[in-house]
């Protein structure tokens, strides 16, 4: 299945642009058996999976389209490490994901603090 000429975007991304013209499809009165032929046609992909699209923008509308990620490498103690690591693998989520939570909530209560009340 094709990417639709995006090559090199998230996966989540390439759900957001779909599940996105799903919506506006929808939203423009299209009827959702023709929103799929429309989505297949435009992104490549088979009736089936443009039906999950249209289905999940009948339930939910515009989905978010995640921001673009990249790598940048930090030196932390090794047991802030391991810390870290335990934490993801019990909880079940990618190392990147609790890492970026960490920082957003870092950074959203460093602002707070920083703003004047």
């Amino acid at each position: 299945m094709s990417d639709g000429g995006s090559a090199g975007r998230s996966a989540g991304a390439v759900f957001a642009e779909r599940v996105n013209a799903a919506a506006d499809l929808l939203q423009a009165g299209v009827l959702a058996a023709d929103a799929a032929r429309e989505l297949a046609d435009r992104f490549d992909c088979s009736q089936r999976q443009a039906h999950r699209y249209v289905q999940r923008a009948g339930r939910d509308g515009h989905v978010p389209v995640p921001a673009p990620s990249g790598v940048f490498t930090v030196k932390l103690a090794m047991p802030l490490i391991a810390r870290v690591r335990s934490y993801a693998a019990g909880s079940g989520r990618t190392l990147s994901a609790v890492v970026g939570q960490a920082l957003e909530e870092f950074l959203a209560r460093a602002h707070r603090q920083r703003s004047p009340r």
